[in-house]
């Protein structure tokens, strides 16, 4: 069983990231780890996927002290490091049966980019939203692609570069998120939506997915040159003053 992940599988398979104690925060490890139930599911597809996240919160985006030890590699291993997350998002974005999210407390950066590959997104009323990216001295390159097609340009050039938190209803009007419901009843919503998916011939909505991906902008050209963007900026002197700012609770010097 992964460490960063659980895993309850059945015709609806649910994924649940598992790190709590750090808010869900994406790292190696669960990038890797969960890149790793996506390929199997692949081989032994589910009817539905639902993805959850454990404690208060869905997922508070790359864990930073995380960031801040890549910011020290070289550049080639940033590269490598920011292709991995790529590659999970593509795979992520590809499956070929219905995935969805269950939002509670909120998803930043890299796990508003998970939402953003889900086919549909139920989230509780009190949860919150954010780019921080660009506070960080970075960019939310990566998963721009996967935003950029689903909220659209206009959203993604005003919430992106102001890195402002915005709530459910507003994730809602720009279409990251399809549903918000009460927070006690968010499992029970989520559990239904996964049944009504089991009513669709899976064969057909293979197809769907795949027609949709072919008709989809954004995101015929994206993994090396988002993976590239993230990998020069981490080790840039602004990226790394932004992270170490961070971490030590102060303003960073621009």
């Amino acid at each position: 069983m992964p460490n960063t992940l659980r895993v309850e599988p059945g015709p609806v398979t649910r994924i649940t990231l598992a790190r709590p104690e750090v808010r869900n925060a994406i790292n190696a490890q669960l990038i890797r780890e969960l890149r790793a139930e996506l390929e199997q599911l692949q081989a032994q597809p589910p009817r539905v996927l639902v993805l959850a996240g454990e404690g208060a919160m869905y997922c508070a985006g790359a864990d930073v002290n995380w960031m801040a030890e890549t910011g020290q590699l070289g550049w080639d291993e940033n590269y490598v490091d920011a292709l991995a997350m790529a590659d999970l998002l593509a795979a992520l974005n590809g499956l070929p049966f219905p995935v969805l999210a269950c939002v509670q407390g909120g998803a930043y950066g890299g796990g508003i980019g998970f939402l953003a590959c889900c086919d549909a997104v139920v989230c509780a009323d009190d949860a919150s939203f954010a780019f921080g990216e660009v506070k960080l001295g970075l960019a939310p390159a990566t998963i721009a692609p996967y935003v950029i097609a689903k909220i659209g340009v206009s959203a993604a050039r005003e919430l992106m570069l102001s890195a402002d938190r915005f709530d459910a209803w507003r994730a809602e009007s720009v279409g990251l998120v399809h549903q918000v419901v009460a927070a006690v009843d968010l499992d029970t919503v989520v559990s239904e939506r996964a049944e009504r998916y089991l009513k669709a011939g899976p064969q057909a909505v293979q197809a769907t997915k795949s027609l949709i991906a072919k008709l989809s902008p954004y995101l015929a050209v994206h993994r090396e040159e988002t993976a590239r963007l993230i990998a020069e900026l981490r080790a840039s002197e602004e990226g790394r003053e932004g992270l170490t700012a961070f971490l030590e609770k102060r303003r960073p010097n621009w």
